[in-house]
């Protein structure tokens, strides 16, 4: 177990204190562990809505970029897209996550420490990042035929600014790692779900209404980034004292403090950050642009329905970490298994009328896009186990088991890369689908095993297959009255829905149902009250945590 999740663990170099707005003070007695678990709900919620906004902003912005670009133009945009994120996951070395740990052990302020982690966190991925960059700008020429083939004379340019763009989104990505540990959550959710996400459909509509190019939309995509940055520098100086009398001159121990607990976590976060983008690119170099578009336009539906999962993570982590670091894993394992069942029940019914009606939502992005239908149906089945087996993956990580974690990531990697190289040739985006939903399938059931032998408890109880067998017999039979009385188009999918809210109506008038709600959402935010009704003595225990 890593001093991460360990009570009373090292604080970094020359100690420090919990100060962050999220920092747990493992010694607080009840009262102060119920203001905690009040900001936690707080927190969880704030991330709820921020990913929900996120989510529906970007799927404006593949819109934007299907429409505006084409299906060849769109594929080099999401290739472009795509190198940029997976070269940023790598070159910012696990350090994000090194700074959402040390710096809640910290002192903030001008007389505190934790402004000496800056250096510490920022110079090496950036330098990392500076040298791909210029690597990246020099073989642009050479790079573009295979990476963005299709593009034309457009190709090297647009390749050239997304590899020198590389070093600026690193950056913004490790400010925004320090503005979530030094301000409160509501200043994270403002730039990462808000800022972001919103000018960059802005942006880039306004760059191809104007009639520009691929260089013209990508740099519409890039400069929220380059805000951010300094929407983000501008949040965390005060707190952390910079300019006010901190120090800013790291301590030898904390570059070794720092390093041993970021670089374990280094391969598999760029593996998370690139495994859709992974797909994609491949498509580019083995199936051409048009095939890359429409898997990338799959690829958004595919990443929104996550949602509920990612704002749910948000409210129940540190709950997670608290209880794996005690020791108290069965009450971990009852708090994983509500949480599953929750998300369950909010992803499964997205995910299945994506399967049903996929070309419905295709249409939305242009009729050439109708062709990812049958990719569209396969990831979304795929994304059944990911949600069915909830958040595997943190509770590894809350556990301190991130080596057991990236043996899941690189399995799943191994999949999509090899069945990739078989299937997209001759496949196309459907072969990219199958090769992502067997790497999905593979993490994801890695992860689980590996997750059921750490806790040593059960992952998955009546309560959950019931959720289970109840959402997909009610979005059969709404799916069912939508394909038999309007096909799979735009108007199935509006009887489907029609039919989904009338029964959601209904189910919402039963008292028992509102009870199950209030009591499942009390568990997962943690709060003093939560109901020992979760049918096991594991969820009694957390009572008063």
């Amino acid at each position: 177990m890593t001093a991460a999740t360990r009570p009373g663990g090292p604080t970094g170099a020359s100690g420090g204190s919990a100060t962050g707005p999220d920092a747990v003070d493992e010694s607080a007695g009840p009262a102060d562990r119920t203001v905690e678990t009040r900001r936690g709900a707080r927190s969880g919620a704030a991330g709820l809505v921020g990913a929900a906004t996120s989510g529906l902003f970007g799927f404006v912005l593949a819109v934007v970029i299907t429409r505006g670009y084409g299906t060849v133009g769109s594929g080099a945009f999401f290739a472009a897209i795509g190198v940029v994120t997976v070269a940023t996951a790598v070159c910012t070395l696990g350090a994000e996550t090194g700074l959402m740990w040390a710096l809640p052990r910290r002192r903030t302020g001008s007389g505190g420490n934790a402004a000496r982690v800056l250096p510490v966190a920022l110079i090496p991925p950036l330098a990392v990042a500076v040298l791909v960059a210029g690597v990246g700008v020099l073989a642009a020429d050479a790079f573009a035929p295979r990476l963005l083939g299709g593009s034309g004379a457009a190709g090297p340019p647009l390749l050239a600014l997304s590899f020198a763009a590389v070093p600026v989104v690193v950056g913004m990505t490790l400010l925004l790692a320090t503005l979530r540990c030094v301000r409160p959550i509501r200043a994270y959710v403002a730039v990462q779900f808000f800022l972001l996400p919103v000018a960059r459909p802005v942006l880039v509509g306004a760059a191809a209404l104007a009639g520009g190019g691929l260089l013209a939309g990508m740099t519409g995509w890039l400069v929220p980034a380059a805000l951010a940055l300094l929407v983000c520098l501008t949040l965390v100086a005060g707190p952390l004292g910079v300019g006010r009398g901190a120090v800013l001159r790291p301590e030898r121990a904390d570059w070794s403090v720092f390093w041993r607990f970021a670089l374990p976590r280094a391969a598999s976060a760029a593996i998370d950050a690139g495994s859709m983008w992974v797909g994609v690119l491949l498509t580019s170099v083995l199936a051409g642009q048009a095939d890359a578009g429409v898997f990338g336009a799959v690829g958004r539906y595919i990443l929104a329905g996550q949602l509920a999962m990612q704002g749910l993570r948000v409210a129940v982590s540190p709950q997670l970490s608290r209880l794996l670091g005690r020791g108290e894993r069965a009450a971990a394992a009852a708090v994983h298994r509500q949480l599953t069942t929750w998300a369950l029940v909010l992803s499964w019914p997205v995910y299945l009328l994506l399967a049903v009606f996929g070309p419905a939502f295709l249409q939305l992005f242009g009729p050439e896009f109708a062709a990812g239908a049958p990719a569209m149906t396969v990831l979304a089945l795929a994304m059944l186990v990911n949600t069915g087996v909830g958040n595997v993956q943190s509770l590894l990580l809350m556990g301190g088991r991130s080596g057991l974690h990236l043996t899941a990531a690189l399995a799943g990697l191994l999949v999509t890369v090899s069945l990739g190289l078989w299937l997209i040739p001759g496949h196309g985006a459907t072969g990219a689908a199958l090769a992502w939903a067997a790497g999905i399938v593979t993490e994801n059931l890695t992860a689980a095993g590996c997750a059921r032998a750490v806790v040593g408890q059960p992952l998955v109880d009546a309560a959950l297959l019931r959720a289970a067998a109840g959402t997909v017999a009610a979005v059969g039979v709404a799916a069912l009255a939508g394909v038999l009385g309007a096909g799979r188009e735009i108007p199935g999918l509006v009887v489907a829905l029609a039919v989904l809210a009338a029964g959601c109506v209904g189910l919402l008038t039963l008292p028992r149902v509102r009870r199950r709600i209030r009591v499942t959402m009390s568990q997962i935010r943690g709060r003093e009250q939560a109901a020992p009704t979760a049918a096991d003595a594991a969820a009694a225990s957390m009572k008063g945590r």
